[in-house]
């Protein structure tokens, strides 16, 4: 299986940009991930501090209609933003919409500021965790079974039909990379795994540990795709290059950045630890050299080579 790609389709502006550029910048993107059979990714924020912010089912639903036939997906879902039930009805909504096209992509949630400013509880990591295990049999329950019938410690469902119902279900990813419990719920129940920010010794680590949850729960690890998210600064002239985190990213995230070339032998370094599939955001957005770069000089080192007829 060779080295996917997925774009960041940005829900706000970048610092110091206008937010007139957002839609029109978005739009070239969106175009690019559909003329080169790349997903397009959305993430579930509702605000970071003042800055406008779209939510994602909503962003996620215009641009699928806009660019029909594009794989899509959520990078990811908080549990504690939406009840299990409706994401299970979104999820098989869009699912049906899109011919089979919608990835779900759920996690435990994390940015307290944002959980506590919209209203949400914000509980510790354990209870999040829990939330995030029912959430998943909750909503697997609803895509299976008519009528769906749930009783958890957080949730639960009663009689309640999810019609359509997806079969086969959309591909169910988990993110995190907690490893006593995240990694487990992932081994247990996902079909992708997703991880952000590491290098990829510490990727190949926390891949290992899933695996030993697979060994332990009797499940093939090859059943699971692993994924990563990563940010990318891709140009020629090496003054425009971030090779350390720009200030509103975490100070130890890992960064794809150099020269075209360097950043082919940055993504390979990533395919030898087994990731699957890389979902990327430019971090020049909504500057096209480096999503231009990318296109033209590194995506075509990791597409299948046509046979000669």
């Amino acid at each position: 299986m060779s080295l996917e790609f997925g774009l960041l389709i940005p829900s706000t502006p970048r610092p110091n940009n206008p937010l007139d550029k957002l839609l029109p910048a978005n739009a070239e993107l969106l175009q690019y991930a559909a003329d080169n059979d790349l997903t397009a990714w959305f993430v579930d924020h509702f605000q970071v501090n003042d800055l406008a912010y779209l939510e994602c089912f909503a962003q996620l639903a215009h641009s699928a209609g806009r660019h029909p036939g594009l794989r899509l997906g959520t990078l990811v879902l908080g549990v504690g933003y939406r009840n299990p039930a409706l994401v299970a009805k979104l999820s098989s909504s869009l699912d049906f919409l899109t011919g089979g096209k919608f990835i779900l992509g759920i996690g435990a949630g994390w940015k307290e500021d944002e959980y506590l400013a919209s209203g949400y509880p914000f509980p510790p990591a354990g209870e999040r965790l829990e939330q995030l295990e029912e959430a998943i049999q909750l909503i697997k329950t609803m895509w299976t079974e008519k009528p769906a019938n749930f009783q958890g410690k957080h949730f639960s469902v009663t009689n309640a039909f999810c019609e359509p119902r997806p079969n086969p279900h959309p591909i169910l990813m988990v993110g995190g990379g907690g490893e006593k419990k995240t990694l487990r719920i992932a081994a247990q129940y996902a079909d992708w795994w997703n991880v952000d920010y590491i290098s990829p010794d510490a990727f190949a680590k926390k891949l290992a540990i899933l695996h030993r949850h697979c060994e332990e729960l009797d499940r093939d690890p090859a059943s699971i795709t692993p994924t990563y998210y990563g940010v990318a600064s891709i140009s020629r002239d090496p003054s425009k290059v971030h090779r350390t985190p720009p200030p509103s990213f975490p100070p130890h995230a890992h960064i794809f950045g150099g020269s075209p070339e360097e950043v082919v032998k940055q993504f390979k370094a990533f395919e030898q630890t087994g990731v699957r599939h890389i979902q990327i955001l430019f971090l020049d957005y909504p500057n096209p050299e480096g999503r231009d770069l990318f296109i033209n000089e590194v995506l075509p080192h990791f597409q299948p080579v046509q046979a000669a007829s």
